[in-house]
């Protein structure tokens, strides 16, 4: 990346409604010319034991990657005579608004979209041949050093060669991929050198890495190719770019052997993963960067208000708390990012995936599976799974509310009168809360406050008598408490005594805007934050609880300057990672301190839920809940989005994931109104009663919105949907302790198990499976009193209706599915002993 521009938009109040799409770089294509006195005609390398490498020089070239078990199936290949690397330097304009971020490139000052391969050879130790690559650099400072292959695992493959560009900026622009792009008008061909390294990881992965040096204006005749011919020797006065810092905007190109979009013999190949946002990417440019998801997301009319208000606060498509580096395709073809930098995966393309990576170099894995479960198990083992959920959390209804003592008091009592299973009351509101321009919000300082909930510890003993946990709620955020009068501590002012606090440039706290106040943020790589924030839980746990909901980690300014000193954009999307990081630290140990069998018991342990996250949060994070979709029935950011964040997160290594039961987010302004519906909210209680946690939510405007203890036709609802969830408990425990083991997801898209079905490749929130054994088909549309069903092809048994005790017998067949409020379409398999045991437990919980 050449140069670096943040505009801030916090407190813009009028703003285009319907902003555009932020430009990236457009699709680089260039040739690929290699050196064919070091490069065979043809010739097989072994990567590893497991893997080969195929170079072939035909049509101009390629490679292709496959394991030997099965070497008619590529796991990577290039498109012959094309560069499958490539580099440019650009200036990149971020702008900024209250967690949402929009990433534009904008000039590009050098551009190098051709490649040549001067060597490729197998090394088994780095020392030699890396000081015979760095005599090639032409007098650049060595980039090749051998601490990048710190982690490699050798023999490793090796691929070397120049990155360059014969095209001044006219040519450039009278193509149609680059006539967008405003170019440098100054300026010769450039070139710069990269490598290309694949190691074998274990059985099923390949790792590759890729670094491009810097900048060379110097095209040396002894480094061309033999299909080159002979280059002028070139030199140029940088001028004005000299003092800019340079770098790469650099490119990563797969080709077929990734993914193959819409056409001819391997038509309609889906690509699936990415994080919570879709389910199938093909023909999209997807950038990963964690942010706030937005307010309606595309949806209307909330997206036109909530961007005219609020710049780019509406969000779209690709927007999300958690995204992450990783797809796989319908033809069983994965791969992965390591390490943190922004990049955009770019598949708008039939023949080939381009990834962008703002770096000079990237290092990921090829992932090798014959379906997606086995890629899903290979991709976890590398980047964590959760442990184990505490069976408490998953035996019955997460009761969340607002209102202090007397308030939980008496929903309790009502709840017990329609014999509702609970396992905990969430009180996000524990805090207390203030009133502020746009309603009340919570205090920003994480311990109880006495006035609101007094008698905190008995109220929590009088529930844990009846084995009901308390949980709570907080954020890594700390907002000034001068003005709160019944407050012990100041957290916010010891933490900035502490000097734990993110910084701005003058090396002041930086106060992060959000909503109507301004807050603190921790610093999370500083060395003493994780001691002093864990002790805030200690207090917090000290009294009882059980649990709490982890919130934010998604809004880490780009002009921030960290303890650690790294690249904000990096620590961007590192930071939910660590902000888990702390909590799961903190909940071992926790563990750890206990005794006996104290330390042993289920019913003790604790649980953290979190929304923000990225590629290595499931391996910190126990459990994930959706964030904030609206209260609504829409696509993009209603009931609908919820099943397909669900689904999309669990290919992505999401195994425990949940939404608000009703949505989060309401509006109450003059000309557009949400508010959470009887009907939406019954409807999203049967359709969470099928997720690993049942858990309400009063949403930001409790009182605009239906609530499961509204009347008694809610409240009975209510207890029959947290039987219903109740009833599959068994299976629920044997999915989580298989989620620990192998990371598949509880909650599962089709694809998982029938992937050669394509039919199924076209479901998105339409229906989903139980692990293998229960199917469900959610009603998500208002007035709808029957649903269409899908029953996949290359199944063995029959279909069995949990209601009426049909059987669909025909695989590959749809049918229509009668579905009353109280009824959600739900089927077992037949004569399964999953699916009886569910039947029997629905018949002595009087649900069947």
């Amino acid at each position: 990346m050449g140069t670096l521009k943040i505009t801030k938009k916090h407190h813009k109040h009028l703003n285009n409604p319907f902003p555009s799409t932020p430009k990236s770089l457009p699709f680089i294509q260039g040739r690929l010319l290699f050196n064919s006195q070091n490069v065979p005609s043809n010739k097989i390398f072994s990567v590893g034991k497991d893997f080969q490498l195929l170079w072939s020089i035909k049509n101009g070239g390629s490679l292709s990657i496959y394991h030997q078990s099965q070497p008619t199936k590529t796991l990577w290949s290039t498109i012959p005579g094309q560069a499958f690397v490539t580099a440019a330097l650009c200036e990149t304009e971020v702008e900024e608004s209250r967690g949402s971020f929009a990433v534009r490139d904008r000039n590009v000052y050098l551009l190098c979209d051709h490649q040549t391969i001067e060597d490729i050879r197998v090394i088994s130790e780095p020392d030699h041949h890396f000081d015979q690559f760095n005599d090639l650099s032409s007098g650049n400072t060595s980039f090749a050093q051998k601490n990048d292959l710190k982690d490699t695992q050798f023999p490793a493959l090796m691929i070397t060669g120049w990155l360059f560009s014969n095209r001044r900026k006219k040519r450039h622009q009278e193509s149609g991929i680059y006539k967008d792009t405003q170019f440098a008008t100054r300026g010769p061909p450039t070139c710069a050198r990269y490598w290309v390294l694949f190691d074998q990881k274990n059985n099923n992965q390949i790792g590759f890495q890729v670094r491009v040096g810097p900048p060379n204006f110097e095209f040396q005749q002894r480094i061309s190719p033999t299909p080159l011919g002979r280059h002028r020797r070139l030199r140029w006065k940088l001028g004005k770019i000299r003092r800019r810092k340079l770098g790469w905007f650099r490119f990563v190109t797969r080709s077929r052997g990734f993914v193959a979009v819409s056409s001819s013999s391997e038509e309609d190949m889906e690509s699936e993963g990415c994080g919570f946002s879709h389910m199938d990417f093909k023909g999209k440019r997807v950038p990963i960067f964690v942010q706030e998801q937005g307010i309606g997301r595309g949806d209307q009319p909330i997206t036109f208000a909530a961007n005219l208000v609020s710049y780019r606060a509406g969000g779209d498509w690709s927007t999300t708390y958690a995204p992450s580096p990783f797809y796989m395709t319908s033809m069983m073809r994965s791969l992965y990012l390591e390490g943190y930098d922004y990049s955009v995966f770019d598949m708008t393309r039939h023949d080939k995936v381009q990834i962008q990576i703002q770096s000079n170099s990237v290092q990921g894995r090829i992932l090798n599976g014959n379906s997606p479960s086995e890629i899903i198990e290979n991709f976890t083992e590398n980047i964590g799974r959760p442990p184990e959920l505490p069976k408490w959390i998953i035996s019955g209804a997460v009761v969340g509310m607002q209102g202090g003592t007397e308030a939980v008091r008496r929903v309790w009592d009502e709840l017990k009168d329609h014999s509702v299973p609970i396992s905990a009351f969430w009180l996000q509101d524990w805090v207390g809360q203030r009133e502020t321009m746009i309603g009340s919000q919570l205090w920003w300082n994480w311990e109880v406050d006495t006035t609101r909930y007094h008698g905190w510890q008995q109220l929590i003993k009088d529930l844990g008598a009846k084995n009901i946990k308390v949980m709570t709620y907080c954020n890594p955020c700390l907002a000034p408490t001068d003005k709160k009068p019944n407050r012990r501590r100041n957290l916010f002012e010891e933490a900035k005594k502490l000097d734990i606090l993110v910084k701005d440039k003058c090396g002041e706290p930086y106060m992060v805007p959000n909503t109507a106040f301004d807050v603190g943020m921790l610093d999370l790589t500083h060395p003493d934050t994780a001691a002093w924030f864990k002790q805030v839980l200690q207090e917090m746990v000290d009294d009882g609880v059980k649990g709490w909901m982890a919130d934010f980690g998604e809004g880490l300014p780009l002009d921030v300057t960290l303890y650690s000193g790294e690249d904000p954009i990096s620590a961007h999307n590192r930071y939910p990672e660590l902000w888990a990081q702390i909590n799961r630290e903190f909940m071992e140990e926790w563990k750890s301190a206990r005794a006996g069998k104290e330390r042993e018991d289920p019913e003790e342990a604790l649980v953290f839920f979190m929304r923000a996250g990225f590629r290595d949060s499931p391996k910190w994070g126990m459990l994930f809940w959706e964030g904030d979709q609206m209260v609504s029935w829409q696509a993009n950011d209603g009931i609908k989005s919820s099943v397909v964040g669900l689904l999309s997160s669990g290919i992505s290594g999401y195994a425990f994931n949940h939404s608000d039961i009703g949505g989060y987010c309401a509006v109450n302004l003059p000309f557009i109104k949400y508010h959470r519906s009887e009907e939406l909210l019954m409807r999203w209680m049967e359709l969470n009663a099928f997720t690993t946690v049942f858990r309400t939510h009063e949403g930001n405007k409790p009182s605009c919105n239906s609530q499961f203890y509204s009347n008694h036709k809610t409240l009975s609802h209510f207890a029959r949907c947290a039987k219903l969830y109740k009833a599959w408990y068994f299976y629920r425990t044997q999915l989580v302790k298989e989620a620990a083991q192998k990371g598949l997801p509880v909650c599962r898209h089709l694809f998982i198990h029938y992937p050669n079905d394509r039919n199924v490749h076209s479901l998105s929130y339409h229906q989903f499976l139980i692990g293998t054994e229960i199917l469900v088909v959610p009603v998500l549309d208002k007035g709808k009193k029957n649903v269409k069903a899908y029953f996949p092809e290359g199944e063995t048994c029959s279909w069995q209706h949990i209601w009426s005790g049909k059987l669909f017998k025909e695989h590959g067949s749809e049918a229509w599915v009668e579905a009353p409020i109280g009824y959600p379409p739900v089927f077992i398999k037949a004569g399964s002993t999953v699916g009886e045991t569910f039947v029997d437990n629905l018949r002595n919980f009087g649900i069947l």
